[in-house]
């Protein structure tokens, strides 16, 4: 079993402290849009409000300042203007006063700081009289304006006190919110947390119990039926694992020994195969692939050293006329003595005997140049020879020969081994030709 990691049960991010961001961020949209919407119906309930003060100022002061219009009062025309600015929703108050045959005079007074835009409603109202009953005369006409200054600062304030509630709300819930949160699920998943950074294989008995009413079948109830079984499972699952690790130790030993032996059987068989991919089977010599692994090893050697190589292609001379007179075993027979004529000559580091085919040898000489492979090929020719193996069908000598041809290699002429071995095997030709039992470079 491997060691348990310790674990560390203090949050990295709280869910409840998300969970109140995520509410404050939804209570700030809802806010903003609610500030917007309640801002929207009080500015037309103040503009409303407004043009109703507006309306009752012009119902106050319109009769009295039209009768001394009329009467050319300048004292009362004077104060009844002075009071209708005055009055707090007015920001411009101006009279038009109309004379007959003479220019309307126009007198007006303007509050403050008040904007010419008009914003804020507005009233135009003509000013009449009866001079006596059933008659009307227009003496004027007066234009109010509300202030909007006033208009603006009522707005304000009621935006305030919207914004002010609506943030009071949403903390409110914030914290309502985190409070529920953190009672109900944080104080639970963190004691789950620290349960679960207890365990050990040691103590997957110890179940879990929250402190809450049990009476309450939640997530956080399923939650914690499901860690005990969890517990459970695993506990019989270590058990049957430790089971399991204790019939492995016991059969392992002899897995090993099976595994030994038929590792060293394998071997044995291995090397036998190498042995047999490599060598003649009759002759117990190179055979061809071995021979084509080496020569371009030696090749190579030579023409990066700057030392000669030479080659030597051997035939038995009328060999199929002695396999026909004497039988395929004898044949054989007569091969493997070639071959041990060979190796006994031919035994220096380096030197490779092979046998290519049938009758054919080859003889790879490193190190030796072409003088000193025609004399060695002359001495195994003779050496053959002197054991006076009967050959009865051969025309050249009552005995066993051998035809052999030598070459050396020419680095300037020759790029690769096959030349040389070519070469070889022109002047091998050219031994039959001339009447076999001889060697040739």
């Amino acid at each position: 079993m491997q060691p348990s990691v310790a674990f560390d049960p203090r949050p990295t991010s709280s869910l409840g402290r998300r969970l109140v961001w995520a509410t404050l961020a939804f209570c700030l949209l809802f806010t903003l849009a609610t500030v917007g919407v309640r801002t929207w119906f009080a500015w037309h309930n103040n503009l409303s409000t407004m043009n109703s003060e507006l309306t009752l100022i012009d119902q106050v002061f319109q009769g009295s300042l039209s009768k001394a219009v009329w009467e050319l009062d300048r004292d009362t025309i004077n104060a009844q203007v002075e009071a209708v600015a005055q009055a707090a929703p007015v920001g411009r108050v101006a009279l038009r006063i109309n004379r007959e045959g003479r220019p309307a005079e126009v007198l007006e007074r303007v509050r403050d700081g008040h904007s010419a835009d008009r914003v804020a409603p507005w009233l135009e109202r003509e000013l009449k009289v009866e001079p006596y009953p059933g008659a009307s005369e227009s003496v004027g006409e007066l234009t109010i304006e509300g202030d909007e200054g006033l208009l603006w600062q009522r707005l304000w304030k009621e935006v305030a006190s919207i914004f002010i509630t609506q943030v009071i709300q949403s903390l409110a819930l914030a914290g309502l919110v985190m409070a529920m949160f953190n009672r109900t699920v944080t104080l639970h998943v963190r004691q789950i947390a620290l349960h679960l950074g207890r365990l050990t294989p040691s103590n997957l008995g110890e179940r879990l119990k929250l402190a809450r009413r049990v009476s309450r079948n939640d997530e956080l109830h399923l939650l914690e039926a499901g860690v005990n079984e969890l517990q459970d499972n695993l506990a019989r699952y270590l058990k049957r694992q430790h089971e399991d690790e204790q019939a492995l130790a016991a059969s392992r030993d002899h897995l090993a020994e099976l595994v030994q032996a038929r590792t060293a059987e394998l071997q044995a068989a291995n090397q036998r195969l190498e042995l047999l991919s490599r060598h003649d089977p009759l002759t117990g010599l190179a055979n061809r692939r071995h021979f084509d692994e080496l020569k371009e090893i030696e090749f190579h050697r030579a023409l990066r050293h700057v030392q000669p190589l030479s080659v030597l292609m051997c035939d038995v001379d009328h060999f199929k006329h002695y396999n026909d007179l004497h039988g395929h075993a004898v044949g054989d027979q007569c091969l493997q003595r070639v071959a041990e004529t060979l190796r006994s000559l031919f035994s220096r580091s380096g030197e490779l005997v092979a046998r290519l085919g049938g009758e054919e040898f080859a003889v790879l000489l490193p190190g030796a140049d072409a003088p000193h492979a025609h004399r060695a090929a002359e001495r195994l020719r003779t050496a053959l020879a002197a054991q006076q193996l009967p050959h009865g069908g051969s025309s050249v000598s009552p005995w066993v020969t051998l035809s052999i041809g030598v070459a050396q290699l020419d680095p300037g002429a020759m790029d690769r081994f096959d030349v040389l071995l070519q070469r070889a095997d022109q002047a091998l030709y050219r031994a039959k030709r001339e009447g076999r039992d001889r060697v040739m470079s």
